[in-house]
């Protein structure tokens, strides 16, 4: 497939000497979500107190701060069925791992709630063999000072116990992302602390944990270098217009200022289409097209044939400003794709997901959400989840399948010296099931060779090999 088909690739096309080589591809992930039923009521960055979720049109589809629509509808970000959705997404589109939005563990605004999440989202990228990371904002600070929550004499001890508990919790986990054995860290900012306060924030953390610091657009004191993002501040100059002429010379501008840095991060993003206006909380930054994913394929080509670190994929999941890679009704699993094609072209030209593999994710959330409570079902759905993480995806197809259509399916054929060893899974009817066998699969007949009783959910099956007669088949029915 070609990556590019209109002008937009030649104004945003940069060749370098330097190959992709081993650079990781990681989502910007905003674990800030609250939605019923997982909580009580709808989150702010689904209302941004002025639209109503509650409120649905006739397809069902609930007003919610976004231009855009989650394919799953809008989420709790605690929600195990989701987040089981968004890793595997990530593991089949070709993504490495996430960068979480975080802020700290304080009892302040959503801050806490957020925390959680993040907490919860870690414990799903651990399972899929996902890396992770941080984006710590500092802008946390001030916003707390300014409620008076926080004293600002307290401000740098602060942040500084705020990062011994990143410690604690995420820096020494063996999926945190590290760099020559040292944690990366992001901050998207800084916005209250200068530059010179960084080396003190630092100062708690043991020596093996003095972060990997990366930090917007410009490298500040402590920090190794930057990471670019969607300039909307330039967007002013042509009536709230991001023009791929000032795009492309922001870009050049970071790489250039990357040129004196050790380590840097490039971004590619889709678009950018905030609401901020239409809620009510603030003039729009401006907007920058889709323009049918040539942004998104452009910026992506650039991030992966440039000096870069890693790239990083903005966003997974901020609705509020549009920048969304998640499936969405909109777009569909294609800026997904687009991840999968890039990667195949400058990353692993083994990598061999496709689009169709992606549905696997979605066919499974649909299962989840049709048998919620029924154990058997959820036993076999871990099932599936497990053979995705692992790739073996045309097992997982068949489970899902059977599932799908509410029947047993055999399965993992093996030879096991003289013996035919097999599994048994998908739907298990509630009188249980029958395994049958016959040297005829068209014109029978069937004989019931064991019964496995309701209650039950995967089994192995062993039948001893008859080379001197005839060959067998096999089937599962429900009973």
């Amino acid at each position: 497939m070609r990556i590019f088909r209109c002008g937009l690739a030649s104004m945003l096309l940069h060749v370098s000497p330097l190959s992709a080589g081993e650079k990781l591809l990681l989502a910007h992930y905003m674990p800030w979500y609250t939605a019923p039923p997982i909580s009580s009521q709808w989150g702010w960055h689904w209302t941004m107190g002025h639209f109503n979720p509650d409120q649905q049109d006739a397809e069902g589809r609930r007003q919610i701060a976004s231009w855009y629509y989650p394919l799953t509808g809008p989420y709790d970000s605690a929600d195990p069925v989701v987040l089981e959705y968004q890793v595997l997404l990530m593991k089949l589109a070709g993504i490495d791992g996430v960068i979480a939005d975080w802020y700290g563990k304080d009892d302040f605004l959503d801050y806490g709630l957020i925390h959680q999440r993040t907490l919860r989202l870690f414990e799903w990228t651990r399972r899929a063999g996902l890396v992770f990371c941080l984006c710590y904002e500092d802008r946390t600070i001030a916003r707390m000072i300014g409620a008076g929550f926080l004293p600002s004499s307290q401000a740098v001890t602060h942040a500084r116990e705020t990062l011994r508990e990143a410690e604690r919790l995420f820096f020494s986990d063996p999926g945190y992302l590290r760099w020559n054995g040292r944690p990366v860290l992001l901050n998207f900012g800084p916005v209250y602390f200068t530059a010179d306060q960084w080396p003190a924030i630092f100062a708690g953390l043991q020596p093996t944990n003095q972060p990997v610091f990366f930090t917007l657009d410009r490298r500040v004191t402590g920090a190794v270098g930057a990471f670019s993002w969607p300039p909307m501040w330039a967007s002013s100059t042509n009536d709230g217009r991001l023009s791929m002429a000032t795009l492309q010379s922001y870009l050049d501008g970071f790489e250039q200022k990357a040129l004196s840095w050790s380590l840097y991060i490039s971004s590619a993003f889709p678009r950018f289409h905030d609401i901020y206006a239409e809620a009510g909380v603030g003039p729009s930054y401006g907007r920058l097209e889709d323009a049918d994913g040539e942004v998104f394929r452009a910026t992506l080509h650039r991030a992966l044939t440039n000096r870069s670190t890693y790239v990083q994929l903005v966003t997974w999941n901020d609705y509020g400003e549009g920048t969304i890679l998640e499936p969405t009704r909109e777009f569909g699993f294609r800026d997904l794709e687009i991840i999968q094609d890039a990667r195949r072209s400058y990353l692993d030209p083994a990598f061999s997901r496709t689009s169709g593999d992606l549905t696997l994710a979605w066919r499974l959330y649909q299962l989840r959400r049709r048998f919620a409570g029924q154990p058997l079902a959820e036993v076999e759905l871990d099932h599936v989840f497990s053979l995705v993480k692992d790739g073996e995806l045309p097992s997982a197809g068949r489970l899902l399948e059977a599932m799908e259509v509410q029947r047993p399916v055999l399965h993992g054929w093996t030879l096991a010296g003289e013996s035919l060893e097999f599994q048994v899974g998908g739907w298990r009817g509630p009188a249980g099931l029958e395994i049958q066998c016959s040297t005829n699969p068209y014109t029978g007949p069937w004989e019931t060779v064991a019964v496995l009783p309701a209650g039950t959910n995967r089994a192995i099956f062993r039948a001893a090999i008859d080379r001197a007669g005839p060959p067998r088949f096999y089937r599962a029915r429900n009973r």
